[in-house]
């Protein structure tokens, strides 16, 4: 597909990332780098949109011009609400992290599940099927996450969250489309079922910059030889996935993550192959020159 399919290529492409807050994100040295490596005229800006202006921010997309953006924290799933069209599997995950405008009329993606699989896969555990899988959190990001991995049938997913209420809602709800075996309980439990976890997902904030020395649950409870794996990308290597690398755990940081889910991203606003290896470098090198 060509880029002059999706877009009018004789015009600079504006792109952006909403979030609260949004000036440690790490999209717009990512994106408009690639942006430059595909030839492509155009930018991508962080926006600073706080919740109570969701709904007039979602309305600027159209009435400047923009060709897409990104969703972060908080907004993931507030922003459904606002858009003209939510694919299918967002609809099942109940998040959107990319918007798409076309011609005036908004759709909403999330490509953080499929992007955190890959990059998982890839880099930690290249067989998911027949795993047993604990998640901390039970936010938008888990959504995403946990709905892409129960397409690769694990044995079980079990949902930990320090409300245990929503834990428990969450898998209910995703148990709803038939994607196997999946429960939710409070922090309470995280003990006994992370002794048992094959693998452990962090998809909390708690060990994210500047909050580094966080943990989401004691690395002891986790099992030697178990993969440990955290959605956070900065710092590249949370206290939670040191701590577990010197129990002789497998680690898996969220910098592979937070590439594909922006290449994936990419890809739908432009409608050409993403430069991976140029984003990679793009982050890495942000983070020599800003922290």
């Amino acid at each position: 597909m060509s880029a002059e399919s999706k877009f009018n290529a004789s015009l600079p492409v504006l792109l952006g990332v909403m979030g609260d807050p949004i000036a440690h994100s790490k999209s717009p040295a990512m994106h408009n780098a690639a942006l430059q490596a595909a030839g492509v005229q155009g930018m991508y800006m962080p926006l600073h949109v706080k919740p109570d202006q969701l709904q007039a921010a979602v309305r600027g997309i159209t009435a400047l011009g923009y060709r897409g953006v990104n969703v972060t924290i908080p907004h993931k799933e507030q922003v459904m609400q606002y858009l003209d069209v939510i694919d299918e599997s967002a609809r099942l995950i109940g998040a959107v992290n990319t918007i798409v405008n076309e011609n005036g009329t908004l759709t909403g993606y999330n490509t953080d599940g499929m992007g955190y699989v890959r990059s998982l896969k890839e880099e930690a555990v290249p067989q998911i099927e027949g795993k047993k899988i604990a998640v901390l959190g039970a936010g938008g990001a888990a959504r995403g996450v946990i709905y892409a991995l129960a397409l690769e049938k694990p044995e079980q997913i079990s949902i930990l969250n320090r409300t245990a209420d929503r834990a428990a809602a969450l898998a209910a709800d995703l148990r709803n489309y038939n994607l196997g075996d999946i429960s939710g309980s409070g922090m309470h439990e995280a003990q006994a079922v992370l002794a048992d976890a094959d693998i452990v997902i962090n998809t909390t904030a708690a060990g994210m910059h500047p909050y580094v020395d966080d943990l989401p649950v004691d690395p002891a409870w986790i099992r030697e030889g178990a993969a440990v794996s955290d959605l956070i990308y900065n710092p590249l290597e949370t206290r939670l996935l040191r701590e577990s690398r010197m129990r002789g755990c497998t680690v898996h940081g969220g910098l592979g993550m937070f590439i594909y889910q922006g290449a994936i991203a990419f890809e739908h606003w432009l409608g050409i192959p993403a430069p991976i290896d140029t984003m990679r470098r793009a982050v890495l090198d942000s983070f020599t020159n800003n922290n």
